[in-house]
């Protein structure tokens, strides 16, 4: 028997729209002039590994009349060619024009009645570098039944291992008649079938009801003569475009900052984002008055038996942390952050992130498609800006013999939300994926800037105010025509090689 969509799932899928396409994406940079890195050795790869994440053959079949929820079943017609993509930029490719084509691909919802997931080798980078982008939709990694591709193609050592792959032939799919025996029999042996199959229901319909009546409210303004309300940096409708900025920084500058005021590397990169915000939002023609907070959700990694497992060793809960972008000194502001995690800490519950480091495999892009989850699920407590940071290993990776120089989350936007940072550590780097709506943060590019000044303000403070030496490099990215990506990941307190000494909470100036 197929295994059926849980209920929270098909939240998610109805809850995607064209301007919020739910899926998250990662993008990856190589050097691979000695591997011989390509699409061939791509293909070969992932054909080795790919049976070990069985979902992603398989696809959501819908049952007749809707009477129970979809179920998984094989891709007979599976195509592993349609799925693994190449793409080029033109020799020698910028990362400008790189972030470009990734905002137009990530833009693009995925095709529901395939496996639910894309990869494409972009070639032609300068200095004879590739990139790898991967989008999987977030109901199909959910961390428990299914883990990313991507966390399964990375090994320590730049020869790969062979695992085998396998001899995979699809078992044909369920007729409609089977379908409907096989919901029948489930709501007769497990009653908890009827009430997912009612919730779906009732929720699909309450959010089609959402949507009509929004979309009714939009045009009768238009009508009107009136454009539609705007809610500011940090809210108002989606368009299908996405802008994409990244910015690569050194885990060792947190790590100073951390030594000399305290608290965690967690917290220093959540006062950066703070202090990029503060900054950005006061080059735009908006006041800090309505931003002396933002309210932010940053999923946690937490050992819980009452929240849904994962195969990762420990649960993703939601945390939400007031970030004091109104607060004029970075040193308050990372004292507050600090003081907001305090909490979290003493109840035990908290994971340590040399642990979450040291997961097989490359965890954070599972992490990351987890925590995404979560911000989705938590949108309606009305938080502003949902923010992910996750601890990956300290030292190199590699894909086919091609080492892995750079890893930049790209997370889902959700309604009314034009903005979400994603940020993972490897390797001694600290790098920031920032997803903006084109439309409503056309100066997105502008707060990767801001990100890095920030840090660069905590380092001035660090040392004592002697020098200020400008220590991450931002880049920038365009959308594309059609589609969005989104926010969150799973944030973890702590470096990957050492514990955090706790801050000392300080208080507020204005």
């Amino acid at each position: 028997m197929s295994e059926r969509l849980r209920p929270r799932d098909l939240a998610l899928l109805a809850e995607e729209t064209p301007t919020t396409p739910a899926h998250n994406a990662t993008v990856e940079i190589f050097e691979c002039a000695e591997s011989g890195f390509d699409h061939d050795r791509l293909v070969e790869l992932i054909r080795d590994r790919i049976s070990f994440v069985p979902r992603y053959r398989q696809r959501l079949q819908q049952v007749p009349g809707r009477v129970a929820n979809p179920v998984w079943v094989d891709d007979e017609h599976f195509d592993l060619a349609y799925h693994v993509r190449r793409s080029a930029l033109p020799r020698p490719g910028t990362q400008d024009q790189l972030r470009e084509l990734v905002a137009r691909i990530v833009s693009r919802p995925l095709d529901r009645t395939r496996p639910l997931w894309e990869i494409y080798l972009v070639e032609g980078l300068a200095g004879g570098r590739v990139a790898l982008l991967s989008k999987a939709h977030q109901v199909l990694v959910d961390g428990a039944e299914t883990v990313d591709l991507g966390q399964l193609l990375l090994d320590v050592q730049p020869e790969p291992k062979v695992l085998g792959g396998d001899e995979w032939m699809p078992q044909r799919g369920p007729t409609s008649a089977a379908m409907l025996v096989d919901a029948a029999r489930d709501s007769l042996t497990d009653p908890r079938t009827v009430l997912d199959t009612a919730r779906g229901t009732t929720g699909s319909l309450l959010r089609a009801a959402e949507a009509t009546a929004g979309t009714a409210g939009r045009i009768v303004g238009g009508l009107a003569g009136r454009r539609p309300q705007r809610d500011g940096a940090l809210g108002g409708p989606l368009s299908q475009q996405r802008r994409i900025v990244t910015v690569e920084t050194r885990l060792q500058d947190y790590r100073k900052v951390r030594d000399v005021h305290g608290g965690t590397v967690n917290d220093v990169i959540l006062a950066t984002i703070t202090g990029g915000l503060r900054a950005w939002l006061m080059t735009r023609d908006e006041s800090l008055r309505g931003f002396r907070r933002i309210r932010a959700v940053v999923p946690v990694s937490v050992i819980d038996t009452e929240l849904e497992a994962t195969s990762l060793g420990s649960q993703i809960a939601a945390h939400y942390v007031d970030l004091p972008v109104g607060e004029a000194s970075p040193v308050v502001r990372l004292h507050q952050v600090s003081y907001s995690f305090q909490v979290h800490k003493e109840t035990g519950r908290g994971v340590a992130a040399n642990r979450l480091a040291g997961i097989a495999g490359f965890a954070p892009t599972t992490f990351h498609a987890i925590g995404s989850r979560v911000a989705a699920r938590e949108v309606r407590r009305g938080y502003q800006l949902s923010v992910t940071n996750v601890p990956g290993p300290q030292s190199a990776l590699y894909a086919a013999g091609a080492r892995m120089v750079a890893s930049y989350p790209v997370h889902p936007l959700v309604q009314g939300h034009p903005l979400a940072v994603g940020v993972t550590s490897y390797d001694g780097g600290v790098f920031y994926g920032i997803t903006a709506d084109r439309d409503q943060l056309p100066d997105a590019d502008l707060l990767g800037t801001c990100i890095s000044e920030a840090l660069d303000e905590l380092l001035d403070t660090a040392n004592g105010g002697r020098s200020r030496a400008r220590r991450g490099r931002r880049t920038s990215g365009t959308s594309g025509p059609t589609g969005a990506t989104g926010p969150t990941g799973a944030v973890t307190s702590g470096t990957p090689d050492r514990p955090d000494r706790p801050a000392r909470p300080r208080g507020s100036r204005s």
